[in-house]
Order: structure tokens, then C-alpha cells, then sequence
């Protein structure tokens, strides 16, 4: 399946949910926020929400410091 993941085109195991796509790339869901298609999806759904072929999926870690 086609997606595009954080700006880049990505070729990724289809179907699957946000849940199942930070698994496959080695995510820790805790430490990141999720947007399918210009939407946050809250962590709550990530096992229930589908990404869609071509969906635009962006990843964002959290990052600390001062």
C-alpha cells in the first residue's frame, strides 16, 4: 500500500491502522503524535482508525530538553 509518511512516499503492508503502521516501522506509540490526513488522531484510536491508501501520515516525536 501507498502512503505518503512524513512528506515522503512510503510503501508499507496494507491494510493496517495507525497502531499496526507505528508496529511495523518500530514506533513506541507513547512517545509520538499521529496526523492521517491532516488530522490528529488521538492515541485512544490509534488501533481503530485505518490509513487509507495514499493517505499522508505524519509521525512526530516528542523531544525534551531546555
Amino acid at each position: 500500500m501507498h502512503i505518503v509518511l512524513n512528506g515522503d512516499p512510503a510503501e508499507v503492508p496494507g491494510p493496517l491502522t495507525i497502531q499496526q503502521l507505528l508496529d511495523h516501522l518500530g514506533v513506541d506509540a507513547r512517545l509520538v503524535a499521529v496526523e492521517c490526513n491532516r488530522t490528529v488522531v488521538p492515541r485512544a484510536r490509534y488501533a481503530g482508525t485505518d490509513v487509507p491508501s495514499g493517505a499522508e501520515v505524519e509521525i512526530v516525536a516528542f523531544v525534551g530538553g531546555g
